[in-house]
């Protein structure tokens, strides 16, 4: 018997099961800055994320995506980890590849992405995808590694090896 794959919610009605592509550059992925630790973080939940720099080929084992456009139809949530100026046609992309979210990290989001959110009738989900990410210490303790986003946001309950 097969059994089913536990979804856990995420943010403002994302879960586990969604798709995710995280979109940063060789940077950001390349020396385990915030987009590495995101598209990490989603996988180690279980869900299917894909990273997404057009400046890389591979990253740990895994094919990075130049663009969101190679991704169409495959994705449900774009996770932006690069500083609005560099964006760019992030929304219309997002939109044209069948993205129903965009969810923004700490510091990407705007008001004009908003607007053109808003106008392309896709979905804006704001906060960081770490605060969700928790680690066994010790017995029953857990340690949020964005501590400073408060305790009451849902939680995905972390792996543990040999189960």
């Amino acid at each position: 018997m097969v059994r089913g794959k536990k979804i856990y919610p995420l943010a403002e009605g994302l879960t586990t099961a969604d798709t995710y592509a995280v979109l940063g550059n060789a940077e950001k992925f390349q020396k385990h800055k915030h987009a590495w630790k995101v598209w990490r973080a989603l996988k180690d939940f279980g869900c299917v994320a894909y990273p997404v720099a057009e400046d890389l080929k591979r990253i740990d084992g895994s094919k990075v995506y130049p663009n969101l456009t190679e991704l169409k139809d495959k994705v449900t949530v774009v996770v932006p980890c690069l500083l609005p100026e560099q964006l760019g046609s992030l929304v219309s992309d997002a939109a044209s590849a069948g993205v129903k979210g965009i969810w923004f990290q700490e510091q990407t989001w705007t008001q004009e992405l908003q607007q053109e959110c808003d106008s392309a009738e896709v979905a804006v989900i704001r906060g960081c995808v770490l605060r969700h990410k928790v680690y066994p210490v010790i017995g029953v303790h857990y340690l949020n590694p964005c501590y400073w986003h408060g305790f009451r946001d849902a939680k995905v309950p972390a792996k543990r090896f040999g189960r």
